[in-house]
């Protein structure tokens, strides 16, 4: 029978002896909830965990593209499409493009994630040509007047190399190399780190009755299966983060499950991206129906990740976010300059 370890974390500032702090970020923990697909959930001290599974949730997570995990990172999205659930059309001209990239490096982003292909529900398969052509031009202008890093947003290997020529750092794949094998190759070859994303079905029918066993245990199995593929393929651990892919075939139930117990996710020893921002759970819960009115929620999401330890929030609001994550780090330190997106 497998076991799973979640650390169950804390932020308090009377931290007692003893405490292991977790994933060599801001947060520690004391105990661990226990689970399993034929028992009931048990909260366990730390120290009754096994040793391998134990440093999985301790040991500090190396530099991501430039960027440092042991403090929240803020990814600022940036879709060139012209068809995207939030924001589609607005930049997908050249100049728009590079005037959104240039104000979310003003906010205080970390990374831009740059994506040619609509994943929203419903969206169909963009031919590899149109998104390189949508793409690789706006990284190339962004490369040539900052040093930010930028993550190509994509599933086709071909739309990654030419992304990567153009200057991009990181490829993020909500297909997790299942769309394009071959994009862990190319991954590999150019040394970069990887997002790997759970998805259930592709976009066009992702949303059509979505069901699991457990939601959690199995979006779990399945990026600890992808993790293990991208290391067959060359990429070790320490260039991988994972993401649980809210609202890629889940419901609004699965996508609060997932959210309740996300620290979950680093018992796989990588570093953990959440995309939530936006998304339609927000809006059913918030009674916002427009995607641009989802901000609020978008935030409180976000601040609920970064108490359990997740190291990347992609986001569309990013100022709003940059404010409110220094000031709940300032809070939890007592003190300001602990920002977020300090690389």
């Amino acid at each position: 029978m497998t076991r799973y370890y979640r650390p169950i974390p804390q932020n308090d500032p009377a931290r007692p002896e003893g405490a292991l702090t977790l994933a060599g970020g801001w947060c520690w923990f004391t105990h661990v909830e226990v689970l399993s697909r034929s028992e009931a959930p048990r909260v366990l001290p730390a120290q009754a965990v096994p040793p391998e599974a134990l440093s999985r949730l301790t040991a500090p997570r190396a530099a991501l593209a430039g960027m440092s995990m042991a403090a929240p990172q803020l990814m600022g999205i940036l879709n060139v499409t012209p068809d995207s659930f939030s924001d589609g059309g607005k930049f997908d001209a050249p100049e728009a493009a590079l005037a959104h990239a240039q104000a979310m490096e003003a906010a205080g982003v970390a990374i831009i994630d740059v994506g040619g292909e609509s994943t929203r529900p419903g969206a169909a398969t963009v031919e590899a040509e149109a998104e390189i052509a949508r793409t690789a031009p706006v990284i190339a202008a962004i490369r040539a007047r900052s040093a930010v890093p930028i993550s190509i947003d994509t599933r086709k290997a071909a739309v990654a190399e030419a992304a990567l020529r153009a200057g991009a750092n990181l490829v993020n794949d909500v297909a997790a190399f299942t769309h394009d094998p071959a994009l862990a190759g190319v991954s590999a070859a150019a040394g970069v780190p990887v997002c790997l994303m759970h998805a259930q079905g592709d976009p066009e029918t992702m949303q059509k009755d979505p069901r699991y066993d457990n939601v959690l245990l199995d979006v779990f199995d399945f990026l600890a299966e992808r993790v293990a593929a991208a290391e067959a393929a060359g990429i070790p651990r320490e260039r991988i983060c994972v993401d649980p892919g809210i609202g890629f075939g889940k419901t609004l139930a699965h996508n609060l499950a997932l959210l309740q117990r996300i620290s979950l996710f680093h018992a796989l020893g990588c570093p953990i991206l959440l995309g939530a921002s936006r998304k339609r759970f927000i809006g059913v819960i918030a009674g916002a129906e427009s995607a641009e009115d989802r901000a609020f929620g978008s935030v409180a999401v976000a601040l609920g990740a970064l108490g359990q330890g997740v190291q990347i929030l992609r986001v569309h609001d990013t100022k709003e976010t940059k404010q409110a994550i220094d000031l709940m780090r300032a809070v939890m330190h007592g003190q300001a300059g602990h920002e977020a997106g300090a690389r």
